[in-house]
């Protein structure tokens, strides 16, 4: 308080010509003038660390965490992904054979990097009902993943690790008597599931979360709907503990997936799984799953919406997760009504385009099959039979079938 002007209170007229004189009078250097600092001071590589975790929580990253390019996880990973390889969990992830060399030595994946900062984003636009499938109570609606609603997170996942790149950059000034490699030239690269990359393993060790028993990612203050990218960079920055288990006993992830993906603890067919059948898979899905996915027509939650952690989901200041198109409450018959410039149109910019326009037809005809059943399911159904190609009239087929048989029932 006592630095505070004191403008506002009366002086008398002698007190002002004393203020005039002693104004006048030459000032010791010292006081002449003061010298403000609101810099951060670096003392330790610790308040460098700190200082880049806040940069990043400013633009939108819920938390980073770091790592070194030659952790020793990333020769046990590659042991592990060749035993689930096979195991042949894979499906037509054909890449997943690729790159071996690479994954076990992040740093030829980049010359010159030290370190990745592990970075996670929430995305959740509205929280869900705690351990509550409630995706389920909507049959006639197209379901898609929460992720997947607004813009493709990958590019605003990549910007912002650009970014914060170039934040680093400029305070590399102040870090240099650290002997981290701040007088070098700088180089990074940002990465967002556009590389090979032990992308949650990397995060895992970092201290971003514990790998749950659905193999995703959980973070104890902020459950599990989160996605993840990496910044590669020239700075050699200590390494950050990962964090203890805490899913115990818990099977709830196992014991609720659809098509009973999740095959043991920790160990998930990719094959089987709703995200990798309506996604990633190209061609006819095996009929023995397409009651199992329901109303699931990119991706799925379930796992994820049955955790008990995720009572603690954070909602995400990104503008970009937020719903476009309504995808969030569309009707299985309003996107089966899309023509291809329709869905070209409204998935621009947005991860429904992995799909192509005929798969996610045939995941919207498995999606009706399963609806209520209704004159005007099979009627709409019927008016695509013979427009594309086999593989869509297999499915339509299915549906067309499924829906008669509830019709019969009724």
């Amino acid at each position: 308080m006592n630095n505070l002007p004191k403008a506002n209170l009366p002086i008398s007229s002698t007190q002002q010509k004393s203020a005039k004189q002693i104004s006048s009078e030459p000032k010791p250097a010292s006081e002449k003038k003061i010298k403000v600092n609101n810099s951060p001071i670096f003392t330790t590589t610790a308040d460098v660390k700190q200082w880049i975790k806040d940069q990043a929580q400013a633009l939108g990253f819920a938390d980073c965490g770091f790592l070194s390019v030659h952790h020793p996880l990333f020769a046990k990973q590659i042991v592990q992904l060749q035993q689930w390889l096979e195991k042949g969990y894979e499906g037509q992830l054909q890449f997943m054979h690729n790159n071996h060399e690479l994954r076990a030595n992040p740093d030829q994946l980049v010359e010159g990097a030290k370190t990745i900062i592990s970075v996670r984003m929430d995305y959740l636009t509205q929280a869900p009902t705690p351990r509550t499938i409630t995706d389920n109570d909507y049959p006639n609606q197209g379901i898609i993943a929460r992720y997947a609603r607004g813009r493709d997170y990958h590019k605003t996942m990549r910007s912002r690790l650009k970014q914060l790149a170039l934040k680093i950059e400029a305070m590399l000034p102040e870090w240099q008597h650290l002997n981290i490699g701040s007088e070098q030239d700088f180089i990074f690269r940002p990465f967002s599931d556009s590389a090979p990359i032990f992308e949650r393993p990397i995060a895992d060790a970092a201290g971003l979360g514990w790998t749950g028993k659905h193999t995703l990612l959980i973070n104890k203050q902020a459950g599990s709907f989160f996605v993840l990218g990496e910044l590669f960079i020239s700075l050699e920055l200590p390494d950050d503990k990962p964090v203890k288990k805490h899913c115990g006993s818990c099977s709830a992830c196992i014991d609720i997936c659809p098509t009973q993906a999740i095959v043991a603890p920790y160990e998930l067919n990719a094959s089987a799984c709703i995200s990798y059948l309506t996604i990633e898979h190209d061609g006819i899905i095996d009929i023995k799953y397409r009651r199992a996915i329901g109303n699931r027509i990119f991706g799925c939650d379930d796992c994820q919406l049955i955790c008990p952690w995720n009572r603690y989901a954070n909602l995400t200041p990104v503008e970009d997760f937020a719903p476009r198109h309504n995808l969030d409450s569309s009707s299985l018959l309003e996107l089966w009504q899309w023509q291809e410039a329709e869905f070209m149109k409204k998935t621009e910019g947005s991860p429904l385009r992995r799909t192509g326009y005929v798969n996610f037809l045939r995941n919207i005809a498995i999606g009706l099959g399963n609806a209520n059943g209704n004159e005007e399911t099979i009627t709409q159904l019927q008016s695509k039979l013979g427009v594309h190609n086999e593989m869509l009239d297999v499915h339509i087929n299915w549906a067309i079938a499924e829906q008669y048989e509830k019709l019969k029932n009724l």
